[in-house]
Order: C-alpha cells, then structure tokens, then sequence
C-alpha cells in the first residue's frame, strides 16, 4: 500500500460528486471514504468512486470493525473490507481505538475503552488480524472521550504507543478528538500532543465538535462533525504541523453536510496551514 500524499483531502460525500469533478483547481491532494457505505457490490456508490479514483488518492476509514471489542472480529465484515480493499487499492486504510458491537448488537457509536494491560493484548492481536488479513499496515485513530474507567492503569498515548510498537500499525491524529477529550476531561491538549508518538502518524484529520454542557454545568464538548473547525483546533494543528512538516490532512464533515465551496474552504484553511515552515524542515 502506497502512502498518502502530504496534502489536503475531504471525506467525499455523494452531493458533493458534480462539483467535485468540475473543480479540477479545488486543492483536495486525496478523498476519504466510509468503508460500510461501500461493502456492497455495484450501483452508483462504486460507479462514482471508481470515477473519483483515477483522480485522487484515497483513504478507506472503517467505522464497524469494532476493533476494541471483547469477541473476536467479524469474520464476514473482515472478509468485505478485504474485498474492498482489494478493489481499489487505497493509500490508507483507518480504524478507530474503539468497540461498537457486543455479541450481536451493534451500537451507532464508538465506544470507549479501558487502558490496561489486558485490553492492550486483545487489540493488539485485533490489529495482527486485521493487518494479515488486508495485507496492509492500519492506521488506529485515538478517540474523543466523555468518561474515564478505574481500572484504566495505561496513559492513553502510551497505550497508542504500545500498539505500534507491538504491531507495526500507525496512527491516525485526531485533533479535534484531542481537544474534545481535553476539555472534557480537565487536561491540557498541548501536553497530550508534546507526548504523542508523532513519528508513528500517517493523517490527521479535523473535524467541528458541539458545546454542551454536563450536569454540574462545565464545559462538555461533542465530537460532532457538523459544523467548521474551530479555530482552537486550527491552532492545535498548526503547532503539530510546525514540528513534523507536511502530513496528509482531513477535513472531516459528516453532518450537516455543507455546499463544495464551504468545505473547498475549510480544504484550503488547512493547505495553508501544510504550507507554512515548519521547524522540521529547518533541522
């Protein structure tokens, strides 16, 4: 599997198709494509992607693998994701540190984890699983949290850092997700970020978060992917770009789905961003 280009890309949304083709200036170096919404055999989906791929590189970011999970992977939706894999060929292929499913209820979020020593080694093997059965290396995204467990004995980045070392895998660096769990949890983001095994990263995305508040009414933020990058996470991704150069970077919007010019917008926010010097390239 080849590497992604250290530009700007979006996660491709049907509406957007036209305009996209259309738009050959658009500065978009890649596409970002929700494996499950692609597991089935032809139809528009495939024809518009197939089209889209002689153009751009691309990403595939799972969403239903589960890869957290206590039972073992689904052997059936492994199988798919092979299929698609082996279809077009991705630069990147993507997953989350997370568990969506228990025996056969699959759940509509991305749910957390406990770090220990055990939940390690069952992950580990997952990525081993997953990796030998793609014939790729992965990349594992940290997630946005909203609790915290007792028995948790291993420091979230070290817990990244113990799955590439055991697996080879990569990272994928949400910096949005960074932020939401900062302040969610009463941490500093630029500490998490100083520490982060950023050598290990192979994308980063950005996404919008919504403003809540919890019961005792402090700060509560949600990874909602509904609205533009704020300018706290701009500034969150411009201090990490300053210190590795250029990496393939995603604007993520899911929903709430805004016009190609809005998102063509957020794209050339962050081309800027990649752009500027960075203290990597002076060494």
């Amino acid at each position: 599997m080849k590497q992604l280009p250290a530009g700007v890309g979006v996660g491709f949304k049907p509406e957007h198709f036209d305009a996209i083709i259309a738009d050959p200036a658009a500065p978009i170096a890649f596409l970002e494509i929700h494996a499950e919404n692609y597991m089935g055999a032809g139809g528009r989906p495939h024809a518009q992607l197939a089209q889209l791929r002689e153009r751009f590189a691309l990403s595939v970011h799972g969403v239903g693998l589960s890869i957290g999970g206590e039972a073992p992977l689904d052997n059936a939706h492994l199988a798919r994701l092979k299929t698609l894999i082996q279809r077009y060929r991705p630069e990147s292929f993507s997953e989350h540190l997370a568990w969506s499913s228990h025996g056969e209820a699959f759940f509509n979020d991305l749910l957390p984890l406990p770090y220990t020593p055990a939940t390690l080694a069952r992950i580990a093997d997952h990525i081993a699983e997953v990796q030998d059965t793609l014939g790729c290396r992965m990349l594992l995204e940290n997630p946005s949290t909203y609790v915290r467990f007792e028995e948790s004995t291993i420091g979230e980045v070290d817990f990244l850092a113990a799955l590439v070392e055991r697996t080879g895998c990569g990272l994928l660096l949400d910096i949005n997700n960074v932020f939401v769990s900062a302040v969610n949890h009463g941490i500093d983001a630029r500490t998490y970020l100083a520490d982060f095994p950023l050598e290990a990263v192979g994308e980063i995305h950005l996404g919008g978060h919504d403003e809540d508040m919890d019961d005792n009414g402090a700060p509560l933020l949600i990874d909602a992917h509904g609205s533009p990058v704020a300018d706290a996470v701009w500034t969150l991704f411009a201090e990490v770009i300053a210190r590795t150069g250029s990496l393939p970077s995603l604007i993520e919007w899911d929903n709430d789905v805004p016009a190609w010019l809005v998102l063509r917008a957020e794209a050339a926010r962050a081309a800027a961003v990649l752009a500027r010097p960075s203290r990597h390239a002076a060494a």
